[in-house]
């Protein structure tokens, strides 16, 4: 049983994250002119996008957007370059704060999946940053600790990527951001590479030794790995 310390302090981070947490901070920040909390991908990651897409207008897709802040990797390049695009986010109050957030952006309410599970249902367990699909509680449940949330189960839509990408009217991309919680492989299984091939790829692996081999191949034959942006996260690059 917690010390009523350790209650106190998670009932303060509860309160905290429920407001906004640092959000509101960041626009405090760039209401004044500063930039300074305007970076919130993990590792530098969004920094290091800036510096290899310098151009402005670009279009984006975020599978895993969250609350369209706490740790995004796109929030940069749509606030301060004039990015938009499309957020997934399946978590339904997640989904609501990230449409508040990301005006210049389309938010989408699903789960991406295969080819074989598209236009249905899936159920997910919600783990604030590791939200996860169904059977994988014990992923979601490490991202509870921060919080002192509960988790809790909920179904969405299932969508492909290309299905989502058609569904937000997108036919050219520059950077496709995958932060899928280990389901890398089925999601870019639905992503038809003769229709919505992007500029660039960011893919997170959770155990990239294991799992980058396998996604080299399947991207083969359109891209090549360009630099790894973190222990975790692989950027590719269209080839040829």
């Amino acid at each position: 049983m917690p010390s009523p310390i350790d209650a106190a302090l998670r009932r303060g981070r509860r309160a905290f994250y429920n407001i906004g947490g640092p959000w509101y901070r960041c626009r405090l920040f760039e209401a004044l002119g500063s930039k300074r909390f305007s970076h919130p991908a993990l590792f530098g990651m969004d920094s290091r996008l800036a510096e290899l897409m310098p151009w402005r207008g670009g279009t984006f897709v975020e599978a895993g957007a969250h609350d369209g802040y706490t740790q995004s990797n796109t929030y940069y390049l749509e606030r301060h370059r004039g990015w938009s695009g499309l957020l997934v986010e399946p978590i339904p109050e997640l989904n609501r704060r990230c449409t508040r957030r990301r005006a210049n952006s389309r938010v989408l309410g699903v789960a991406l999946v295969g080819p074989g599970a598209d236009q249905k249902k899936v159920t997910m367990d919600f783990g604030d940053l590791m939200s996860t699909m169904e059977g994988h509680d014990h992923h979601a449940t490490g991202g509870l600790e921060v919080t002192g949330r509960r988790g809790y189960s909920v179904d969405v839509p299932a969508r492909t990527l290309s299905a989502a990408l058609e569904e937000a009217g997108l036919a050219q991309v520059d950077l496709i951001v995958l932060d899928v919680e280990g389901h890398e492989l089925d999601v870019l299984a639905g992503l038809d590479l003769e229709r919505h091939a992007p500029r660039y790829l960011l893919v997170e692996m959770l155990d990239r030794t294991a799992q980058q081999p396998a996604i080299d191949a399947a991207l083969a034959s359109h891209y090549e790995p360009v630099e790894m942006l973190s222990e975790y996260d692989v950027l590719y690059g269209r080839s040829g």
